[in-house]
């Protein structure tokens, strides 16, 4: 994918809690110096409060935080700042919303083997416990037709997920 010369490029880290976008996002960010913004960061306390309860989240749910991404990136895109974000982006009209936020926008869906990421939800600290995985997995719509994107595997090693994003966008 090659955005045009006037777009700015905006790259979208997704997949169910604990499959490693976030620690992959932040290898990208670090090697590119563009902006990155953790989707967990604009949760509303409610739907942080639900999900630390063990309950998932509903559509309704997560239509304000998707919009309050798309606008983040829209701020940033008016700019001519290429951005970076994490968000599960579980289904493809979530990542409508997404794309909202600027065009050239592309998805690195990090999509692994369900133990791995059970493990490592296990070994972690953070709000969304472990019995949500099951739900995520539920909602979850790999990219499809159309949607600009790849699929990386977690289990590899991050300096390598980071090199093969890179080389993909043609930004090593």
């Amino acid at each position: 994918m090659t955005p045009s010369p006037h777009a700015p490029l905006h790259l979208v880290f997704m997949g169910v809690s604990g499959s490693g976008k976030s620690t992959v996002a932040r290898a990208v960010g670090e090697r590119l110096g563009w902006e990155l913004a953790e989707g967990d960061d604009f949760h509303p306390p409610e739907n942080v409060a639900k999900m630390a309860e063990g309950t998932p989240l509903t559509d309704a749910d997560r239509w304000g935080w998707l919009e309050s991404l798309a606008a983040w990136t829209a701020e940033r895109d008016a700019r001519g700042e290429p951005t970076i974000i994490t968000c599960s982006a579980l289904r493809r009209t979530y990542r409508d919303v997404l794309r909202r936020g600027g065009e050239g926008t592309f998805f690195v869906h990090a999509t692994g083997d369900k133990h791995l990421i059970l493990d490592r939800m296990n070994a972690r600290e953070h709000f969304m416990p472990p019995s949500l995985l099951e739900s995520q997995l539920d909602t979850l719509e790999p990219l499809q037709p159309g949607e600009e994107g790849m699929d990386v595997d977690p289990a590899l090693p991050v300096d390598r997920l980071a090199a093969l994003v890179l080389a993909r966008l043609d930004l090593a």
